[in-house]
C-alpha cells in the first residue's frame, strides 16, 4: 500500500480582470479583506483573450496579479472559485452595456506549478468537485517556469513568470522556516 506523504500548503493568488481601474482596486480590496494580507501584487497588464470577453466587459482589459501571504491547502480551489464567481455577480450590471465589468481567477502556486481553476472542462483538465475544474498552466522545470499547449497567452509572459517566482520564492521561505520543507 502506498504511504500518504505529507502535501504541502500552497499559495493562493488571484487574477483581477477589469477595462476599469477602480472595480480592480475595489475587487482588490474585497479579496485582500476576505484571504488576508497580500504579498505580491503586479501592476496592470495587458489581458488579451481574442475578443472572448469583449461583449460582456468591454475593450482594453487589463490584468493585475494579487497573491496572498499565508498559504493555505490547495483542496480548497473550488471553494475560491465559487466565492469569486460570487464576488464578480456583486458587480455586474445586468442592464449596462458591459455587464460584466469583472472577472476573478483563482489559482494557487507551488514548487512546481501555477494552477488556476476554472468552470470550463478541457481534455486537459481535471475535476475537482462542484462544477470546478483544476488546470496546471504553467510548470516550474530546471529553474523556469514552462507554459503548455494549453496555456493562454497572458500567462505566457515575463511578467507572469515574474510574479510566479516572487510567490514560489515566498512560499519556499516559509516552508523553509516551518516543517515538512521539500527541496526540489
Amino acid at each position: 500500500m502506498a504511504e500518504v506523504l505529507y502535501v504541502e500548503p500552497v499559495i493562493r493568488f488571484c487574477a483581477v480582470i477589469s477595462c476599469d481601474p477602480t472595480v480592480r482596486q475595489q475587487a482588490i480590496e474585497r479579496l485582500e479583506n476576505h484571504w488576508g494580507e497580500i504579498v505580491v501584487q503586479s501592476g496592470p497588464l495587458p489581458f488579451q483573450a481574442g475578443g472572448y470577453y469583449a461583449a460582456s466587459m468591454g475593450e482594453h482589459l487589463e490584468k493585475e496579479l494579487i497573491a496572498f501571504h499565508q498559504p493555505c491547502d490547495a483542496a480548497e480551489l473550488a471553494d475560491w472559485k465559487h466565492w469569486t464567481n460570487s464576488l464578480e455577480s456583486q458587480f455586474a450590471r445586468p442592464d449596462a452595456s458591459h455587464p460584466r465589468p469583472l472577472n476573478l481567477d483563482p489559482g494557487y502556486i507551488t514548487q512546481a506549478k501555477l494552477v488556476l481553476a476554472t468552470t470550463k472542462d478541457r481534455d486537459h483538465r481535471v475535476y475537482l468537485r462542484d462544477g470546478m475544474f483544476g488546470e496546471i498552466t504553467l510548470t516550474y522545470t530546471a529553474k523556469k517556469w514552462i507554459h503548455h499547449r494549453w496555456t493562454y497567452p497572458d500567462y505566457r509572459t515575463a511578467d507572469v513568470a515574474e510574479f510566479a517566482t516572487r510567490c514560489r520564492n515566498h512560499l519556499r521561505s516559509t516552508l523553509q522556516r516551518g516543517k515538512g520543507f521539500r527541496q526540489r
